[in-house]
């Protein structure tokens, strides 16, 4: 599945805000390496290495197109680098001591259960802090599982979208990081997002949860699914004056390991 850097920041305030809110929460003093799990186009990885200017900081993405835009972000003396990896495959180092992860293990299978062995890898006094998306059953991704589902679309989409279970719930995540000896904290946040322009939520959704539907079906076959979508959309979330209300959950937490 291949991803379009540009589509992904058309939001930039609205995706880029869970992130503050999210590394606000971790408190490191001097990391030595701080890893951002699933870095996207690398703007927001940027900010880690303002942060702490004296650490390794390091993006790791699957995604040759984000990197691609996240590698002009490297060098200017500071210690940003970026590498092409699957998340799924990574280990910290022993140098490791804050890992973000920032609206990308919903992406990853089984996600909760390599947390696991990553906190029991990482060393005492090390951060961990990660963001999912929590509006899997919103209209905007029920509605687009429906019509996957349906006698029309089911033979060339089966399988190809996620539920509910690609991520935990807060107590879920908050229970992963106590049970692994980190002192923790787990919240949700509704972010009221007004989008602006016509058929606002698809545009929204081509950046991130529509893709692998794109990516499964031809051009003319992506068009016609859009064009059902979208009218769908249209009655869920009803374009107003103000533009179009989109109200969307996310799930957060973050530790520190104990001593």
């Amino acid at each position: 599945m291949e991803w379009d850097p540009a589509k992904y920041v058309q939001f930039g305030d609205y995706r880029d805000r869970p992130f503050f809110d999210l590394t606000g929460r971790v408190h490191a003093g001097h990391p030595v390496q701080v890893v951002d799990l699933g870095c996207g186009p690398g703007n927001l990885t940027a900010t880690l290495a303002e942060r702490w200017p004296a650490a390794d900081v390091v993006g790791i993405d699957s995604s040759a197109e984000m990197l691609a835009k996240a590698a002009k972000l490297a060098g200017d003396g500071q210690g940003l680098r970026f590498e092409q990896a699957n998340i799924a495959c990574w280990k910290p180092s022993a140098e490791t001591d804050v890992v973000v992860s920032n609206a990308a293990l919903q992406w990853v299978p089984g996600h909760q259960e390599m947390m696991g062995a990553w906190l029991d890898a990482l060393r005492p006094g090390a951060w961990f802090a990660l963001q999912v998306p929590g509006n899997f059953n919103a209209p905007s991704h029920a509605l687009m599982r429906r019509l996957a589902g349906s006698a029309r679309w089911a033979p060339k989409l089966e399988g190809v979208l996620r539920g509910g279970e690609s991520v935990g719930e807060p107590a879920d995540y908050l229970h992963i990081l106590l049970d692994a000896g980190y002192s923790a904290d787990a919240w949700e946040t509704t972010y009221q997002q007004v989008l602006p322009g016509r058929d606002a939520v698809l545009e929204w959704v081509r950046g991130t949860a529509l893709r692998p539907v794109l990516a499964a079906l031809s051009a003319d076959d992506a068009a016609e699914f859009e064009a059902e979508y979208a009218a769908a959309l249209r009655e869920a979330y009803p374009q107003t004056a103000h533009g179009t209300v989109y109200p969307f959950r996310r799930i957060f937490a973050v530790g520190c390991k104990n001593p």
